[in-house]
């Protein structure tokens, strides 16, 4: 059987990373041929999903310095066909690509918006004057070095490899130890898992609204390792709310706590219970 992966492309990107890094954990179960099929957004990579054109989507979902990845929740939540499979955590280490040969021929950094925020820090130290310019990947914004001679980039070594542009300085993300969580997901629910996440929305904005849901997984002794809050879209001060619990769904316990929790929610959504693993180099 063909496998597809979808990713955030084109190829160099940290996407591509990740998903090569899962085809490579995986290849003892996949008994066919396996291709990555690049997207230029988030948004249409996991539409390929839902749409079947191919098999599993790899999205970044939360970065340690620059936090959820908007696009991501906001995506999943409407295409909530979507199942989570599995969760990656990868080391990330940015380079400043460049054709110029010093930093003073720089005049305009480009990146992904994550990328730039992790480098924000670098940047105002070592290029406080240059413009920044946000693109859908860090592997776009190497290719606007084409265009651009007085152009940097960050991005990954990988992608100045592909690309054969020079690497100025690295790493330069602003923490050593930068990392990205990204979620495998398909229209199948994983077997497995040790970790659940799920979504819901509240009938009243009211004061105290969120107690209840909350307290459904602390008298139960349920962790919660993140929560976030997403706008509706219907209405300013309305939201969503993101959750991660440390707990598999198919726990009975999980269950009383999903089915307590429905009833005091105005909608839920349950996005897959899954396995978290770390990626190492």
């Amino acid at each position: 059987m063909n496998q597809s992966i979808a990713y955030l492309g084109p190829a160099g990107t940290y996407s591509e990373a990740a998903a090569l890094a899962y085809l490579n954990q995986q290849s003892v179960k996949f008994s066919g041929e396996c291709s990555l099929c690049p997207y230029p957004t988030i948004a249409q990579t996991l539409r390929a999903v839902a749409e079947g054109e191919v098999s599993l989507a790899v999205v970044p979902v939360e970065n340690s310095i620059e936090g959820s990845v908007a696009t991501t929740l906001d995506t999943i939540w409407q295409l909530d066909q979507l199942q989570i499979q599995q969760a990656l955590l990868l080391p990330i280490a940015h380079a400043l690509l460049a054709r110029t040969s010093n930093y003073e021929g720089i005049k305009t950094v480009y990146s992904h918006p994550q990328a730039l925020g992790q480098c924000q820090q670098w940047l105002e130290k070592s290029l406080p004057a240059v413009k920044l310019i946000a693109t859908n990947s860090t592997t776009e914004a190497v290719q606007q070095l084409d265009q651009d001679e007085f152009g940097g980039a960050i991005a990954s070594m990988r992608a100045a490899e592909l690309y054969q542009v020079p690497v100025l300085a690295y790493p330069i993300n602003d923490r050593p130890d930068n990392c990205t969580r990204f979620w495998v997901v398909s229209l199948q629910p994983s077997q497995e898992g040790t970790h659940t996440s799920l979504a819901f929305s509240l009938p009243k904005n009211i004061p105290g609204a969120l107690v209840k849901p909350l307290q459904v997984f602390a008298e139960r002794g349920i962790n919660m390792s993140r929560i976030e809050s997403r706008p509706t879209k219907r209405a300013i001060g309305e939201y969503l709310f993101f959750i991660d619990i440390e707990a598999d769904a198919e726990d009975p316990l999980v269950h009383s706590a999903l089915d307590e929790l429905n009833a005091c929610t105005e909608t839920l959504k349950i996005f897959g219970r899954y396995p978290v693993i770390f990626i190492k180099y």
